[in-house]
C-alpha cells in the first residue's frame, strides 16, 4: 500500500504551514492528525514583552503552552515574581496567566509547543 492508501501524513517544521515571524524569532505552524503542532526559535536578546507583546496590544502572554525545550535556555516569569528557567529536554507546562518570557545566555533557544500553538502570537 502507498502512503496515500493508508492516509499516513507526514510533514517536517522546515516546510511549515505557517510562519509567524517577529523581530529576533519566528514561530512555525504545522496542523497534522488535527493538532497544530510549533517550533519556537528565538535569537538571543529576544523577549515576549519586547518582540511579541507590543504588536498585539498586550502587555504579557495569556496563552496555555506545553512543549519541549529542544536547545538553548530560555525563561518563564509571572506576575508573583516566579521566573523558572527552562533548559534542553525539559517537558514544560505553563498555565494561562498572564507570563513573560526571554532567552537566557549568548545561544538560540528553540522549543516544540504541543498545546498553545495556534493562539501564539495572534
Amino acid at each position: 500500500m502507498t502512503p496515500e492508501q493508508l492516509g499516513l501524513v507526514l510533514k517536517r517544521f522546515d516546510e511549515p504551514d505557517e510562519m509567524r515571524s517577529m523581530e529576533k524569532g519566528r514561530f512555525e505552524l504545522v496542523r497534522i492528525g488535527g493538532l497544530t503542532l510549533g517550533r519556537a526559535t528565538y535569537e538571543p536578546g529576544w523577549k515576549w514583552s519586547e518582540h511579541v507583546g507590543p504588536t498585539l496590544g498586550q502587555a504579557l502572554c495569556p496563552v496555555e503552552h506545553v512543549g519541549l525545550v529542544v536547545s538553548g535556555t530560555a525563561a518563564a516569569a509571572f506576575e508573583d515574581d516566579t521566573v523558572r528557567e527552562l533548559t534542553p529536554g525539559t517537558l514544560f507546562y505553563i498555565p494561562p496567566k498572564p507570563h513573560d518570557s526571554w532567552v537566557v545566555g549568548d545561544e538560540p533557544y528553540v522549543s516544540l509547543h504541543f498545546l498553545g500553538a495556534d493562539h501564539y502570537a495572534t
